[in-house]
């Protein structure tokens, strides 16, 4: 099959297989839409069973890294990379020159990032041998955008919870997070902190229960996090959770979550909304990442101005939400269509009328 008849290509710009046998660099790098700015977007490195399960991912990841840029604002497009291998048995310093090399090869066109199966250490080795890497630290940014994500989501979440339920805090509210990663952990110790009650899972026993001394957080399995009852459910790990299967299944008021793509298609959408679920766009409330290393990159911001910045995303989520709930639509038909408005405008040579400060471009 073409890539271009590919269910999930979306009128991608370029969409690379690269490869380097002596690194033994297996990757693909897909630009979706660089109408607002060179595509920016991480690179993840994952034991795909097939190229075929890269590409499916690295396309949908890439249109919506085009989608999260336009709706917080950020001048940059959209785009992203995997590399297909074990992060624990495969990564080694020659993989990561060899990929730099790759992203050179584009001129700037892509700016990498971090992303699943990647650390610091990794993109600081890829920055010295590529300009076009950002999430690097510096005096303002300390590198690692997991706990900016954390951020952006906890203030999603606190627009869902006000939709939803009515409720102006998150004290006493129960929040089901599937997934304690980098960002997991973070967002779970904000909401902690805000007084919500956790219920946590992760595939790491020894991480669940950390979390459960920490935060009294109480433990679930994998296998009930998706049945088990609470306010929010925070998916937090891989994406792809919400299918027709899991959302009638579902036992909670709030979707809202820090992983990428947590709809399994297109019409989980209008499922979530005909059950009366609230589901909190993934793209527009995790980009507090993406805002922390465009600023680092474009070397416009502070780390008081990110933090500004990702506070936004609290308004804009309610927008999309209230929006949605006037007009009976799934809140990710509208998030969509709002970005789409974005990009067209850009397209057109004019700044996008700001629908909430959040989505001004001009800003930065």
């Amino acid at each position: 099959m073409a890539v271009t008849d590919h269910p999930d290509f979306d009128a991608h710009e370029a969409v690379l297989f690269v490869a380097d046998r002596r690194a033994k660099l297996r990757a693909i790098i897909a630009l979706h839409d660089t109408s607002l700015g060179p595509a920016l977007g991480g690179v993840r490195m994952y034991p795909y069973v097939n190229e075929d399960a890269a590409l499916t991912d690295v396309l949908r990841l890439s249109r919506g890294m085009t989608y999260k840029n336009a709706m917080a604002g950020v001048p940059m497009g959209g785009g992203k990379a995997v590399i297909i291998g074990n992060p624990r048995r495969d990564r080694t310093d020659r993989l990561m020159i060899a990929y730099a090399a790759q992203v050179n090869q584009l001129g700037g066109r892509y700016v990498t990032a971090e992303d699943l199966g990647m650390s610091l250490a990794d993109l600081k080795l890829i920055a010295r041998h590529s300009p076009y890497v950002t999430g690097v630290a510096d005096a303002d940014h300390q590198g690692d955008p997991g706990p900016k994500t954390a951020l952006g989501v906890y203030h999603g979440i606190r627009a869902a919870v006000q939709v939803a339920l009515g409720r102006h805090s998150l004290s006493g509210t129960s929040v089901a997070i599937q997934g304690l990663g980098n960002v997991g952990w973070a967002l779970a110790q904000r909401l902690h902190a805000d007084g919500a009650q956790l219920i946590v899972a992760d595939t790491d026993a020894t991480r669940a229960e950390l979390a459960a001394a920490e935060f009294g957080a109480r433990v679930v399995s994998t296998e009930e996090m998706l049945t088990t009852p609470a306010d929010v459910l925070s998916p937090c790990a891989l994406g792809g959770v919400l299918s027709a299967h899991t959302i009638a299944r579902l036992k909670v008021a709030v979707i809202c979550g820090c992983a990428n793509n947590q709809l399994a298609n297109r019409t989980a959408g209008e499922q979530l909304r005909e059950k009366n679920i609230v589901y909190a766009p993934d793209y527009v409330v995790n980009a507090g990442g993406v805002i922390a290393v465009a600023g680092e990159y474009l070397g416009q911001s502070t780390a008081a101005g990110i933090n500004a910045r990702i506070e936004r995303i609290y308004q804009t989520t309610l927008d999309i939400l209230e929006r949605a709930r006037d007009e009976q639509r799934a809140t990710s038909e509208v998030a969509d269509s709002m970005a789409r408005r974005i990009l067209q405008d850009a397209r057109l040579g004019r700044r996008p009328p700001p629908l909430t400060d959040s989505l001004s471009l001009g800003s930065w």
